[in-house]
């Protein structure tokens, strides 16, 4: 059997998984900005809690690192993108408010326990007297926060859905 159409009425049809214009072109403007497209996320608002676990990670090696420590301060995402240098940081924004929300959520869940744990050190550090106390608490926090920003990395990445007491569990 032969097919009567003209090729004129089947170029009017969409072609399948093209992006129409502007979505491309969305696209294109997220992936220039380091943001990822299926997940309207950037990779940058990590650089905050890596901050943070080099400080860390510092502490029993130079134990003057722990004022540095505490002198770090959470942020949300969009508070992180506000302050930043980030070429595009209003796009940033945008996105993140743009997002899925169980993507959004997942994420914010992830980003707010660790935020917990730099929280509840920074704290424990303020009363701790010795430096081998700081080297501990700090050891402890590395340990438990380094797989989280891993896990936050696989969501902005588009990875699968996390599992923190699986991650959690293996420490």
């Amino acid at each position: 059997m032969t097919s009567t159409a003209s090729p004129s009425a089947r170029s009017d049809r969409p072609i399948p998984n093209t992006p129409v214009p502007d979505e491309a072109a969305r696209v294109a403007r997220l992936r220039a900005a380091n943001i990822n497209p299926r997940t309207g996320l950037a990779t940058d608002y990590l650089n905050h809690f890596n901050e943070a676990i080099m400080l860390l990670e510092m502490i029993p090696d130079i134990p003057e690192c722990s004022e540095d420590f505490l002198g770090w301060h959470p942020l949300s995402y969009r508070e992180h993108f506000t302050a930043s240098n980030f070429k595009a940081r209003e796009l940033a924004i945008e996105s993140y408010d743009s997002a899925n929300p169980g993507v959004r959520a997942e994420f914010d869940n992830i980003t707010s326990a660790m935020t917990s744990i730099l929280t509840a050190v920074g704290a424990a550090m303020r009363e701790a007297k010795q430096d081998k106390t700081r080297a501990t608490l700090a050891g402890q926090a590395t340990g438990w926060v380094k797989p989280l920003v891993a896990l936050a990395g696989g969501i902005i990445n588009g990875g699968n859905e996390a599992n923190v007491e699986t991650i959690m569990a293996s420490r």
